[in-house]
């Protein structure tokens, strides 16, 4: 939202002309035209002399940055020094060096440098010359305090509205953000810059509604409004650094002053939106450390994840050269049971933790190049290639590995059909011995001739088959 400045432009007959409005004239009685008048310059020198005081204050609150003040508005600002200084602090610009000397002609020139900052500004000073503020014209002199505060405190006021498009002067968006952040608060209803802070509950509301810890608002009374102001005062004053601009007793009265009230609340405003700032780039820079410490720890985290497989692929690696098998056929089936269970169930979660590196990596270094840092490399031996380099190696000794055991278990198949040939072999002679072992232990050879020639011939059947087993034994 922008601001348009020249909609709350000085004008030295608004003071009287807004106290004849709130009164009723009675223009046929001369004694009560008299009595008004009084009563009207009364309230106007009384408006007039809390402007001063305010603006007074409001100056020195931005001397005091070059360790300068004044003690008079009106007189301390006739040799235009303070003035081209109160510029030079307000805009952080450099303005003509003052002309030295106290004659009148010095203090126009000066007061015309400090008028002509202004113009080049774009501010629009109208009836006013260097003139009236050397001659100490108190009426143009408020005018030019209350012109430059404007320009310098009021002018870029924007709100958080965005639905609104249309210009609305800086008084109105000073006003609006004034009613936003009262908005809700009890006994606070924040219409103008006069009557609505007479009670000090909406100076309260405002700090309480940034600064809840300051204030206790559901402590304080409506009824009680000095003590409301004075806290409010006070408080602003002490914890948040914002000169006393105003006291209680100027504002606790039928229709305070609204450029006092205004110049005053601005320091609010200015303050809150500061904090609101800092409060944001705080969080920005939260944001990035976290987002710093979340990559370094991404960092850490690839590093010992990669360190971790690393160790795994060469302590399996080795563990797939052992080319120690069992000597027998089931200790080889075990073995290889053991191989098969390493490939369907130890080697798989490995492969997906692989897999996670490289996305781990790539995140990571999308994270910092979106971050303008530069992006993590791995150092030599952790790279995504080192990785992909020892795992091709663990690939290579599995197929070595599943090969040796398969001929080792080829092998002990064959052992094994031996072992069962000879075994039965084995059987076979040892039934063949027993029969034999049983005949030759035999001493009945019968009673006759013929019987004993049987028998003779049994006994050469059997050394014959002895010696055709001892040339079969020979053989092998």
């Amino acid at each position: 939202m922008t601001t348009d400045i020249s909609m709350v432009r000085w004008d030295p007959s608004v003071t009287q002309q807004e106290i004849v409005d709130d009164y009723e004239y009675d223009g046929g009685n001369s004694s009560s035209r008299l009595f008004e008048r009084s009563r009207i310059k009364a309230l106007a020198d009384e408006r007039e002399s809390v402007q001063k005081k305010t603006f007074q204050k409001w100056v020195n609150s931005h001397l005091v940055r070059v360790n300068c003040r004044i003690s008079d508005l009106y007189c301390d600002l006739r040799d235009g020094k303070m003035l081209i200084q109160l510029l030079e602090v307000l805009s952080g610009e450099r303005l003509p060096r003052p002309t030295k000397g106290k004659m009148r002609i010095h203090c126009l020139e000066n007061v015309d440098k400090a008028l002509q900052f202004l113009k080049d500004q774009r501010v629009h000073l109208e009836n006013m010359g260097s003139h009236d503020i050397v001659d100490g014209n108190a009426r143009l002199s408020l005018g030019l305090i209350w012109t430059i505060i404007l320009r310098f405190q009021i002018q870029d006021i924007t709100i958080e509205q965005t639905e609104n498009k249309e210009t609305k002067s800086a008084k109105d968006a000073l006003l609006l953000w004034c009613q936003m952040k009262t908005a809700g608060y009890h006994n606070v209803n924040v219409r103008n810059f006069t009557t609505s802070w007479r009670d000090g509950l909406a100076f309260n509301a405002i700090i309480h509604k940034h600064r809840p810890d300051l204030v206790q608002f559901e402590k304080l009374s409506k009824s009680n409004a000095i003590y409301n102001l004075n806290n409010s005062f006070n408080v602003a004053e002490d914890k948040l650094g914002l000169t006393k601009l105003l006291d209680a007793e100027d504002v606790f009265v039928d229709h305070p002053d609204e450029k006092s009230i205004i110049t005053y609340v601005v320091t609010y405003y200015h303050y809150f939106s500061k904090m609101k700032q800092e409060t944001v780039q705080g969080k920005r820079i939260g944001k990035v450390v976290g987002i710093a410490m979340e990559n370094d720890r991404m960092v850490q985290e690839y590093e010992r994840l990669t360190s971790d497989l690393l160790k795994w692929i060469e302590a399996t690696i080795s563990q797939l050269g052992d080319r120690r098998f069992a000597n027998s056929l089931v200790g080889v089936q075990q073995q290889l049971a053991q191989f098969n269970n390493y490939r369907t169930v130890e080697k798989p979660p490995k492969f997906v933790e692989k897999g996670n590196l490289e996305v781990l990596l790539f995140t990571l270094q999308s994270k910092m190049r979106a971050n303008n840092q530069k992006p993590y490399t791995p150092r030599e031996g952790k790279m995504i290639s080192d990785i992909n380099k020892a795992w091709e190696r663990l690939e290579k000794a599995e197929h070595e590995k599943e090969l040796a055991l398969r001929e080792e278990l080829i092998r002990q198949e064959k052992l094994e059909q031996l072992a069962a040939r000879f075994n039965r072999k084995a059987s076979m002679r040892e039934t063949w011995l027993s029969e034999n072992q049983r005949l030759v232990s035999q001493d009945n050879f019968g009673f006759d001739l013929a019987a004993v020639e049987a028998a003779a011939k049994k006994h050469e059947a059997i050394e014959t088959d002895i010696f055709a087993y001892e040339e079969i034994g020979r053989a092998h």
